[in-house]
């Protein structure tokens, strides 16, 4: 089985509780305003990963609490990500999710990929109501769902909105996590010698 993947990020700090494995899956319906992520709406956009080699590379992966699920829209591939997040569950790591979908509407049809996820964060990104006074999350609208008893609404107070900015080796600049992104990339005043 194979999953559509944007980016995977093996170690970062800015998705969720402690040290965490980053999956955005590719293709995402919804196009909200405002999206920074906007690459990774195309379906036909990203990588086929076989999700066997995705777990495998999760757990070869050292010093992480868990895996975040992005996009995209992870719920647009339900087969991968109950594999994944069943799996994944069972190591012992845990599993944070975010969906521009309201849980009401996925405890209809995907409970038995709910029962994997310790966090769920729902809501379409608002740009009308943008807010980064709550970690992980951009528009107030944005719920938090306590779906295990591994974390609860106090593991909120350990942390706020941060920016990763990460340099890959051929100088590819990836920015991940919660914030003003916009301010941010004004503010950086590129340099290059001609």
């Amino acid at each position: 089985m194979e999953l559509k993947v944007h980016k995977i990020l093996k170690h970062t700090k800015v998705e969720g509780p402690g040290i965490r494995y980053c999956i955005w899956t590719q293709g995402c319906s919804r196009h909200c305003k405002g999206c920074w992520a906007i690459s990774t709406w195309d379906k036909n956009g990203g990588m086929a990963y076989d999700t066997k080699d995705i777990l495998s590379d999760i757990f070869n992966t050292k010093n992480i609490e868990g895996v975040t699920f992005l996009g995209g829209e992870p719920f647009e591939q339900p087969k991968p990500l109950q594999f994944l997040t069943r799996e994944i569950k069972k190591s012992g790591l845990s599993v944070v999710c975010f969906t521009g979908n309201k849980i009401e509407d996925l405890e209809k049809k995907y409970k038995n990929i709910l029962k994997n996820i310790d966090i769920l964060i729902d809501g379409e990104y608002i740009e009308e109501e943008k807010d980064f006074s709550r970690p992980w999350v951009g528009s107030k609208n944005q719920r938090y769902h306590f779906l295990s008893d591994r974390y609860n609404e106090s593991v909120l107070k350990n942390y706020k909105n941060h920016i990763e900015v990460n340099v890959q080796k051929n100088g590819v600049v990836f920015i991940n996590g919660m914030g003003d992104f916009d301010s941010l990339v004004k503010k950086i005043n590129f340099y290059s010698e001609h």
